[in-house]
């Protein structure tokens, strides 16, 4: 998963202001909405703009500083091996992989074929090699190199040349049950030159992007003006894109609404009423709708020493947060029939989904939290001299503040003091979340088709290779449950396994999964393949403006 600061444009949405019920609640994973056109409708020329909350502290995607921000930025410029549709069935991206295949179960074994014109920006081939030192840097074998995640590499025993130079073969030493993900979904194969040692790795894309490999590269940045640009990779053998350009410019959440009135930029997600009334009012502007893969949650920091160690006062905290009554003051408008997500693993409408969340129960939670010592003296709790305070973080924007009042206003009717606490987008994973400066923090993961593979990434716990478990949360019970649900080549068999990690996730209080995104999108009425587009993954040779 991607962890952004805001649920991103890539993501869909339902249901208007006005009349929430007249679209109905579409499911995640059964449409899909972004104005599809044939190319041949499509001008020639035109620059998309869309908006990111901050510049990539790291332009490597697979290092652990990257978030949503790079992978917004590189989706045009990097190769992925599988695309998607609407229903989240893939097939193999046969710009860059001519087939990608299970050819063995014992030991699992995977070959990849590179499509023969396939080449990085500088025109050296894409070659088995790339494939060979991204798989050994995922790994986790060399601490030097700081991952995001292993990504189901460090199940991988060798990679070995195929038929040619074009051919890479993946043997596993372990069954990988989202083997099809781990050059796709959110994730990208990037060149040797960046995975071949832990220095290129760490250092290499700090300032910028190197060799890419996409219909688009990386033109320019401005880091004073805060803009990204992109354009036509000239060595690029596929399809040649409509667009001329892509531009991202860093713009507050207050900001988005204001510059697409204005005309600044074509793109918007769309997180509350005011806002959606505001885009329809729009001239030009039309709402796409999708549901969304993305999910808002509250996470502990249950780092030795912080005030939320103990599993149980989370669990009791937990029920006393009405996720239910957030999902009606965010939501009540922009879907049918607003309601929480109850699952770490899968978003509602996926295959796999249970709701296996912990009821609101402020009464138990109540109870509980006296069991546990913290006992009421005035409006807060204290136990052994210290008072039940804690500081909840989060990017400073409207929609985040208000769900973090409602949960401040819950935890005080128990006797816990919640402050709010603000940050800026810039540093807010680097120098914030992944330092643990938080007592409880909220930000958004985006998943993928391929959500087996954060497992081991957000909800592992290993104190010396964190990834993306930022509240040091786990135990080995969970670990091995993961590893269970990782090795499992039966999809109805990792499914019940991943949903016994998701109850364990509960019980332990690891953290608090709040709302899927409604992903509603405000766009460009005359921007064509693009906007909602459910699970479905992008072309972006197709999308473009209509004549």
């Amino acid at each position: 998963m991607i962890p952004l600061l805001a649920a991103g444009l890539v993501l869909g949405g339902c249901a208007s202001p006005d009349d929430p019920a007249a679209d109905g609640d579409a499911t995640l994973g059964s449409t899909s909405d972004i104005n599809p056109r044939d190319v041949a409708e499509l001008r020639d020329g035109g620059n998309l703009r869309l908006a990111v909350t901050a510049l990539p502290q790291n332009w490597n995607p697979l290092h652990t500083d990257a978030d949503g921000s790079v992978s917004s930025v590189l989706r045009p410029t990097l190769p992925r091996a599988f695309v998607t549709d609407a229903a989240g069935a893939l097939s193999v991206n046969t710009d860059y992989f001519t087939s990608v295949e299970l050819t063995g179960e014992q030991p699992q074994r995977v070959t990849y074929t590179i499509a023969p014109n396939a080449v990085w920006s500088d025109g050296t081939p894409i070659t088995w090699r790339d494939l060979a030192a991204q798989a050994n840097a995922l790994s986790g074998r060399d601490p030097r190199y700081l991952i995001k995640m292993t990504n189901g590499f460090d199940r991988v025993a060798k990679v070995e040349r195929g038929a040619d130079d074009k051919q890479a073969v993946l043997t596993f030493d372990k069954h990988y049950a989202d083997w099809r993900g781990q050059f796709a979904g959110n994730t990208f194969l990037v060149p040797e030159s960046v995975t071949a040692t832990p220095e290129a790795f760490n250092d290499s894309q700090v300032d910028g992007i190197g060799l890419t490999a996409g219909p688009f590269l990386v033109q320019s940045v401005d880091r004073t003006q805060g803009r990204i640009v992109l354009g036509h990779n000239p060595r690029w053998w596929g399809t040649e894109p409509k667009l001329d350009t892509i531009t991202f410019s860093v713009l507050t959440d207050d900001a988005t609404m204001p510059a697409l009135q204005n005309n600044e930029i074509d793109a918007i997600s769309i997180s509350s009423i005011d806002d959606m009334r505001t885009a329809r009012a729009t001239p030009g502007v039309a709402i796409r709708r999708a549901p969304g893969n993305s999910w808002t949650h509250l996470t502990f920091n249950g780092a030795p020493g912080s005030i939320f160690a103990d599993p149980a006062l989370r669990v009791a905290i937990s029920k006393a947060i009405d996720r239910a009554g957030i999902a009606n003051a965010v939501q009540n408008g922009l879907v049918q029939n607003p309601r929480p997500l109850g699952n770490h693993v899968y978003v509602e409408g996926q295959i796999g989904y249970r709701d296996n969340s912990l009821p609101f129960d402020p009464a138990a939670a109540a109870a509980e939290l006296d069991a546990l010592g913290w006992k009421l003296e005035g409006d807060v709790r204290v136990k052994d001299g210290r008072r039940l305070e804690f500081r909840d973080v989060m990017y400073n924007a409207q929609s985040w503040v208000q769900v973090a009042q409602i949960i401040q206003q819950n935890l005080a009717a128990v006797g816990a003091k919640m402050s709010i606490d603000t940050k800026t987008g810039a540093g807010y994973f680097t120098d914030v979340i992944k330092p643990g400066d938080f007592d409880v923090a909220h930000w958004v993961w985006s998943g993928d088709a391929f959500p087996l593979s954060s497992l081991p990434q957000v909800y592992a716990y290993n104190p010396d290779d964190l990834q993306g478990n930022y509240g040091r949360i786990g135990n080995q019970e969970i670990n091995a449950l993961i590893e269970r649900a990782l090795a499992e080549l039966d999809p109805a068999k990792a499914i019940e396994l991943a949903n016994e990690v998701d109850r364990k996730l509960f019980e332990i209080g690891f953290s608090v999964p709040l709302v899927q995104s409604t992903g509603n999108v405000a766009v460009r009425a005359e921007l064509a393949n693009y906007g909602a587009p459910g699970l479905a993954s992008y072309d972006y040779t197709r999308i473009g403006f209509l004549k």
